[in-house]
């Protein structure tokens, strides 16, 4: 439906709270600071910058000033949105307002013409993109220069995803505000994020320009009451939650740093009689959704989740949020605690630290902001070639692949290089790397992890300080955290619990995924499936490397190179009795090294003689290749491992099971090749053991 036309009698102000009252009617009111982020956007070429917490309602900001503005006759909003399921949401919430609003993806591509009609007729008052959709040439031609009064307004929602020094940062987001203004020199833009630091601040006012104005609420949210807690050993942490969660009313989130530990969580808390399914990005788009709903509806009592529950998800009565981990920043904490108690009077913020939270902050600081020899290595493997697919430049490149791919992106905002038919090519344009930049943000993700560890030491209120790393001027201490008041929650950690969770923990073991297909390279183009009856079968990994106990008995049976310990060769005899892998073995063979020759042989053979099954000695290492652990992506780590082992079929037990043992898993590559080699050489299905799964890529 169009708008209709503003009447010239009012002012901003007037116009604005008879929008509001239309589309939540007679009695609505605006939150303190919302009808003076209006006023300002709605100036003509204004750039405003708005950081409100979660919750405050800064859709309702651009919504109300799109209905304005195309009262007006101008052109409709683009909003530059980062996630698929955060665009539908926000097309639901402004339809359900009066805003005619569409989002163009590639879900709906039999929908854009429909939606460009819309408009230009001024039926539609607003289009919602992601920044990559915004990037392409094809969608400024075709549908922004297509507008006959342009844009309106531009809004950059989650504006910290355009900083580099912010805990999101998205590349494409950089080429925003530079490409819009190439199409429409004087658009209005709006900028909203619910976490800007300092650093973040100052990073956009550079984008933005320095005529930005700058709205900032306070952080703080009344309803929250916040506590830290320190519990080194994961079984102690399990317990408490299942003391905990009776004790809290409603449903809410507990947050975990990797997929393993959802599941580890959800699975000790069913057996206690807590349904808290896990939640993650490696289950599908559709059982997510699912799951989604069974928290939005109560139907659960939480669940266990990684960052995938993330931007997009609004649960206004949401009562609690725990951190099973200390996440990764004060940011993130202040982005996932915040989900809780948007609109009830009391909700609840733990965070639970233990002692592996160190080696889990390093590991992911590490997979941060590419620096700019990371980027200059790929510019130099993309220079005087004719077109290079991602895989062709992981083949000349040593770095993951994720990596590549962030490089690629940094390097298109930065007009470098260019994407054409699936491959990427040089462009014409100098390309100087700033070296200073990456050094400082690197320093600035140290930092960061110094700042959540600060977090839960603190003896100070901690909203407090939240809001004084957020740069909030508003920051106090807040009178209801742990720290000001005494604890929010007091949760007996019994005895009996701890040890059946520890039995829990030590079952509960890392799952060693076959690969399917063959990496896309040079030699060849795409991934390739590999043959079924090449496959490896689907295998366990005793532990996690480095973790408590088991993980550090593994960690320090490689340091020293002398033999595993015999308590490594029980726990695993006992893992496999329990697991009865099928088919089943009936002999083990191992993974050979020429650094330490007799490490993994000699556990193997220990172990064969606990199962009562044979040992062969069925592969061998013929060349000295660097160890997998140096080489970053599939392709290296493929072609390495292919390049230096072979079967002996003399030492094959032909047909038979196998058990092919090693000491660590982090790519599958080794074990997937050896598998294959096993298979041509005449063996039967192979089933993968190894004693440890490299931390950060355990599998549920």
């Amino acid at each position: 439906m169009a708008t209709a036309r503003a009447d010239p009698r009012k002012g901003d102000a007037a116009l604005a709270r008879q929008a509001l009252t239309d589309m939540l009617g007679p009695r609505a009111e605006f939150r303190p600071g919302q009808l003076e982020a209006i006023e300002a956007v709605l100036r003509p070429s204004s750039k405003v910058l708005v950081v409100q917490g979660t919750g405050w309602g800064k859709s309702i900001v651009y919504f109300v000033a799109a209905r304005l503005l195309r009262a007006r006759d101008a052109g409709p909003t683009l909003v530059v949105s980062p996630l698929l399921s955060l665009m539908r949401n926000q097309v639901a919430a402004a339809s359900a307002l009066g805003v005619g609003a569409a989002a163009l993806t590639s879900e709906n591509h039999g929908e854009w013409d429909d939606i460009q009609q819309g408009l230009i007729s001024g039926h539609l008052d607003l289009l919602l993109v992601s920044p990559e959709r915004l990037a392409y040439g094809g969608f400024r031609r075709h549908f922004l220069q297509q507008l006959p009064r342009g844009i309106g307004m531009l809004v950059i929602d989650e504006a910290h995803c355009v900083s580099d020094w912010g805990h999101d940062f998205r590349p494409d987001y950089r080429r925003v505000v530079r490409l819009t203004r190439e199409t429409q020199r004087h658009v209005r833009v709006l900028a909203t994020t619910g976490t800007a630091d300092a650093h973040v601040v100052a990073d956009l006012t550079e984008q933005l320009g320095e005529d930005l104005t700058i709205l900032r609420g306070p952080l703080d949210r009344p309803s929250l009451r916040l506590q830290t807690i320190r519990l080194d050993q994961p079984a102690r942490r399990l317990a408490w939650l299942s003391s905990a969660l009776p004790r809290m009313s409603g449903s809410g989130i507990i947050y975990c740093l990797t997929r393993f530990d959802t599941e580890v969580v959800s699975d000790w808390l069913r057996r206690c009689g807590i349904d808290a399914p896990a939640y993650h990005a490696g289950l599908p788009p559709e059982e997510r959704q699912r799951r989604e709903e069974l928290l939005l509806g109560d139907k659960c009592k939480a669940l266990c989740a990684t960052v995938a529950l993330g931007m997009g998800f609004d649960k206004p009565d949401l009562a609690f949020v725990v951190h099973y981990q200390r996440p990764r920043s004060v940011v993130d904490y202040y982005q996932q605690v915040g989900r809780a108690g948007r609109a009830i009077p009391e909700a609840y913020g733990v965070l639970l630290t233990g002692a592996e939270d160190h080696a889990l902050a390093s590991y992911f600081a590490g997979t941060g902001f590419p620096p700019a020899e990371c980027q200059r290595a790929v510019l130099e493997v993309i220079e005087g070639r004719p077109g290079l697919t991602e895989g062709q430049i992981a083949a000349h490149v040593n770095l993951p692949m994720d990596r590549i791919e962030q490089c690629l992106k940094l390097l298109r905002a930065d007009d470098a290089v260019s994407w054409r038919a699936g491959k990427w090519y040089r462009s014409r344009l100098a390309w100087t790397p700033d070296h200073d930049r990456s050094a400082q943000i690197a320093a600035r993700r140290l930092a960061e992890m110094a700042q959540i560890e600060a977090l839960t030491r603190t003896q100070g209120c901690l909203m407090e300080f939240v809001g004084r790393e957020l740069a909030d001027p508003c920051s106090a201490p807040c009178g209801r955290c742990a720290n000001c008041a005494g604890p929010v929650l007091r949760v007996p950690i019994r005895r009996r619990a701890v040890r059946q969770a520890k039995r829990q923990v030590a079952r509960r073991h890392p799952t060693i995924v076959p690969h399917t297909v063959w990496p896309a390279g040079l030699e060849r183009p795409d991934e390739t499936p590999i043959e079924p009856d090449r496959q490896m079968e689907r295998g366990k990994a005793l532990c996690v490397y480095g973790e408590p106990r088991l993980g550090r008995m593994v960690a320090e049976g490689k340091r020293r190179g002398t033999g595993f310990p015999r308590g490594l060769v029980r726990a695993s005899a006992r893992l496999i009795r329990e697991w009865h892998p099928q088919p089943t073995p009936t002999w083990i063979t191992n993974v050979p090294s020429l650094r330490q020759p007799g490490l993994v042989e000699g556990f193997a053979r220990a172990l064969a003689r606990a199962l009562g099954l044979q040992y062969r000695a069925a592969l061998e290492k013929h060349a000295d290749v660097p160890e997998q652990k140096h080489l970053l992506n599939d392709i290296l780590q493929y072609t390495n491992a292919r390049d230096s082992f072979r079967a002996d079929r003399s030492r094959v037990l032909l047909a038979s099971p196998v058990l092919l043992v090693d000491d660590t898993v982090d790519s599958r590559w080794t074990l997937t090749v050896c598998a294959a080699l096993l298979r041509e050489a005449g063996s039967g299905p192979v089933i993968p053991f190894a004693l440890a799964a490299a931390i950060g890529t355990a599998r549920p």
